[in-house]
């Protein structure tokens, strides 16, 4: 039998883990919450923006956690103008059409990652990288308790916009009823780009915690977004709260399951998982029904 010391730092480093994926979940719940349909292109873009982290460090001495404020910007300004000159125009207004759309902007970003950078795996080296921060008997990752702080930081951050701001009141009312939204005014094509900018700069700061403690190359998204819509479905399509709750139990179950069963099978857990809500609640935990 595992000692408590061994199972609470499983469950500490499942929460680590568990809060950045849950920021990449927030970007594909978002967009689903406002647009109502899957971006395809949610993982293409998170390995661009792992890249662009690993390129600002390599070629400009830049830290990851010092990118950031470079990236977020950057990768809103990208999410807007794909959603605003892009995807708006070539879907139509027929949802079936974005997410042809996505899918294809998916491929096209995956294989210029594969042009540029070839398939090779590649990490970036840190002086904090390999240090541990001593918390009672545990001793946790500095890297990870610094994606912890960071995704809890930018959940809230995230919260306060959309309830906050007038922007976010358009969001919200743009999600609800578009055609109502659009008779008092709001300019919903604006409010659609801006959503899919939210969830791309979500991207941007979630690449910049990884990168001290994981690997990146041109496929690498794609894990990641599985793990993320797993993430989307147990806490509710749309739900900003359910992103956090579910990134966390996800990251948790993942941890466990890697301990039992090793960590190569550590994903089972979350498709089981995955699996049982969609028997058992379908809406998730956060989730309303349409």
């Amino acid at each position: 039998m595992l000692s408590p010391e061994i199972l609470l730092t499983a469950i500490a480093n499942g929460l680590m883990t568990g809060a950045v994926y849950a920021l990449i979940a927030l970007g594909l719940t978002l967009v689903y919450g406002v647009l109502h349909i899957i971006n395809f292109a949610h993982g293409a873009m998170l390995t661009a923006a792992m890249f662009a982290v690993l390129v600002l460090n390599v070629h400009g001495g830049v830290d990851p956690y010092l990118a950031i404020p470079i990236l977020t910007p950057v990768f809103f300004g990208l999410g807007y103008a794909l959603q605003r000159f892009v995807i708006g125009p070539a879907s139509h207004g027929d949802d079936s059409n974005i997410l042809l759309v996505t899918l294809g902007l998916s491929i096209v970003i995956e294989n210029a990652l594969l042009a540029g950078f070839r398939s090779d795996t590649r990490s970036i080296d840190t002086p904090y990288g390999f240090s541990v921060i001593e918390v009672g008997p545990l001793f946790l990752p500095t890297a990870k308790v610094i994606a912890l702080a960071g995704a809890l930081l930018v959940t809230a951050l995230l919260w306060l916009v959309l309830s906050r701001t007038d922007t976010g009141r358009a969001i919200r009312a743009v999600a609800k009823e578009k055609t109502g939204a659009a008779l008092v005014g709001i300019d919903v094509p604006h409010v659609y780009a801006v959503t899919f900018g939210l969830g791309a700069a979500c991207l941007a700061v979630a690449a910049c915690l990884l990168m001290p403690s994981f690997y990146v190359n041109p496929r690498v998204g794609g894990a990641f977004v599985l793990v993320a819509f797993t993430i989307v479905v147990l806490g509710g399509m749309g739900s900003i709260p359910g992103a956090l709750v579910g990134g966390l139990f996800i990251g948790v179950v993942e941890s466990l399951s890697g301990l039992y069963l090793g960590e190569s099978l550590g994903q089972i857990g979350i498709f089981l998982i995955f699996i049982l809500v969609l028997l058992v609640r379908p809406t998730g935990l956060f989730g309303a029904k349409a």
